[in-house]
C-alpha cells in the first residue's frame, strides 16, 4: 500500500510516526519512578521490563512487520542498529549530567548485571548466523535460547535487587534511589498510572507499523539497502523514547533508571530478533541476512563492554565530563556507521 504512494509522502509519514513516539516517550517517563515504587521493582528493574518493554514497542512492531513482509537485512538491521543507537544515546544523557560521570553516579548491581545479560544475548545471535540453521516451525531453534536467556536473567535481575551480593563504592556523587512513597498512596496511583501506559504502548505500537511500512517504501523508491536503512534510520527513529526517557531521568535525577532504561531496553531489543525469526516464514531469519550485520553485532557488542567497563572503573571525571567509556562509544559508533555508511 505505502509503495503505490510517493517517496515525498512516505518520508513524511515516517518522520510523523517518529515524533509521536518520541512524545510518547516524555509522557511515559512522568510515570516511571511513580511505578518503581508501586511495582517494588526498583529503577534499574524498571528501566530492563517495563520501560525497556514498551519504549521499545516501535522498534518490535517495525521488526516483526518487516521480516513478515520478507524484509529479513531491515528487521534484522532494525533490531541491533537500535542497540548500538540507545548504547550512544546515554553517551548523550551523560553529557548532560554536569555534577560527575553518569557511569559513576548510577553504579548498581543490577546495571552491571543487565550489561553482562546483553552481552551473552549478543552471542547467541551471532551463533546462530554462523551456524548450521537448525528450524523447528522455521524458527531457529537458538530463537528459543535466546528467549530462555532472557527470561533467566530477569529472575536474577529481579533476586539482585531483593537481596544484592554487593554494592558499588558510596561516594559524594552517587545517587541512591529515593525511598518509597507511603503504601497508602500506592494503591490509589495504581490504576491511575497504568491506564495511560497502556494507551500510549498503542499509540506507539501504531507508530512502529508505520514506520516500518513506508521504510520498506522507502528503500524500494530511493534504492537504499534495507541493511543501512535499518541500522541507521529506522533504528534511531525508534530508540527515540530511550534518549527521551534517558535525558528526562537524568534532569529529574533518577541516574538508575537512565541506566537501566538504556540496557533493559537494549537486552529486550535482542528480543527483537526472536519475534522476528518467528515472523519471517521462509526459515532461518539469522541464515538469511548478509555478513554485514555480523559487523553490527560484534560492534554491539564492543559498545557494551566499553560501557560496563566504565560502570566498574566508575571514573569521575573525564574528557568532556562523560568518561573514557563515553568517549570510546562515541567514537565507535562513528566508525561503525562510517563503515557501513560506504560499504
Amino acid at each position: 500500500m505505502f509503495v503505490d504512494l510517493s517517496l515525498g509522502i512516505n518520508i513524511i509519514i515516517f518522520l510523523a510516526a517518529g515524533a509521536v513516539v518520541g512524545v510518547c516517550g516524555v509522557w511515559l517517563t512522568a510515570r516511571a519512578e511513580q511505578l518503581a515504587y508501586i511495582t517494588g521493582l526498583g529503577q534499574a528493574i524498571l528501566g530492563a521490563v517495563f520501560l525497556g518493554i514498551i519504549t521499545s514497542l516501535a522498534g518490535t512492531i517495525t521488526s516483526v512487520t518487516s521480516a513478515w513482509e520478507g524484509a529479513a537485512e531491515l528487521a534484522f538491521g532494525n533490531a541491533i542498529g537500535g542497540i548500538a543507537a540507545q548504547t550512544t544515546f546515554l553517551v548523550i544523557a551523560d553529557m548532560l549530567y554536569r555534577k560527575a560521570n553518569l557511569e559513576h553516579a548510577a553504579a548498581s548491581e543490577e546495571n552491571l548485571m543487565q550489561g553482562v545479560l546483553l552481552v551473552v544475548m549478543l552471542s547467541l545471535p551471532m551463533l546462530a548466523m554462523s551456524g548450521p540453521g537448525i528450524t523447528i516451525w522455521s524458527i531457529d531453534i537458538l530463537s528459543f535460547v535466546i528467549l530462555a536467556a532472557y527470561l533467566f536473567g530477569l529472575r536474577l535481575l529481579r533476586q539482585s535487587h531483593k537481596m544484592p551480593m554487593w554494592s558499588p563504592k558510596e561516594t559524594s556523587e552517587t545517587r541512591p534511589e529515593q525511598p518509597s512513597p507511603p503504601a497508602a498512596n500506592m494503591a490509589s496511583a495504581g490504576l491511575a498510572l497504568w491506564l495511560p501506559f497502556l494507551f500510549l504502548a498503542l499509540i506507539v505500537a501504531v507508530s512502529g507499523w508505520l514506520i516500518a511500512e513506508t521504510g520498506i517504501a522507502i528503500t524500494r523508491h530511493t534504492g537504499l539497502s534495507q541493511t543501512l536503512f535499518g541500522t541507521i534510520f529506522t533504528a534511531v527513529v525508534t530508540s527515540v523514547p530511550e534518549l527521551v526517557i534517558a535525558i528526562a531521568a537524568v534532569r529529574r535525577g533518577a541516574l538508575a533508571l537512565a541506566v537501566g532504561d538504556i540496557i533493559g531496553g537494549n537486552t529486550f531489543d535482542v528480543l527483537f530478533l526472536v519475534l522476528s525469526d518467528m515472523a519471517y516464514r521462509p526459515g532461518s531469519i539469522y541464515q538469511a541476512v548478509s555478513g554485514t550485520l555480523a559487523f553490527w553485532m560484534a560492534l554491539n557488542i564492543l559498545l557494551v563492554g566499553i560501557l560496563l567497563l566504565g560502570l566498574l572503573r566508575r571514573e569521575r571525571h573525564g574528557l568532556g565530563n562523560i568518561g573514557f567509556e563515553g568517549v570510546l562509544v562515541l567514537l565507535s559508533y562513528a566508525v561503525g556507521v562510517t563503515v557501513i555508511f560506504f560499504h
